[in-house]
């Protein structure tokens, strides 16, 4: 059995996300303590984006389950963060890195 295309297209997607954010989310540390944060803030900082993220799994397979759609979800879901991941280089802020990130 073959797979659909948009399958090895969507694991490319997926690899692709995976390798910017493993390029991305080590360095937040230095770039938030070079704003001034703390070790405080930095915890705090992280620990929301934690809950964020595991929030938006649990909600958006909700809705996702409830809709019977997955793409609109998709593409959201890996679009937003496609956008704001080069915001992160206009941080000034603590909190503009916790909003961007």
């Amino acid at each position: 059995m073959r797979l659909p295309p948009q399958v090895y297209l969507l694991g490319l997607v997926s690899f692709l996300m995976d390798v910017a954010s493993e390029m991305v989310y080590p360095l937040l540390p230095l770039l938030l303590t070079s704003l001034g944060a703390g070790a405080g803030v930095l915890g705090l900082v992280e620990g929301i984006a934690e809950a964020t993220a595991s929030l938006f799994k649990v909600v958006g397979g909700g809705i996702s389950d409830r809709l019977a759609q997955r793409k609109p979800l998709l593409l959201l879901g890996y679009g937003l963060p496609a956008l704001f991941r080069p915001i992160l280089a206009l941080a000034q802020t603590p909190g503009h890195v916790s909003t961007a990130s």
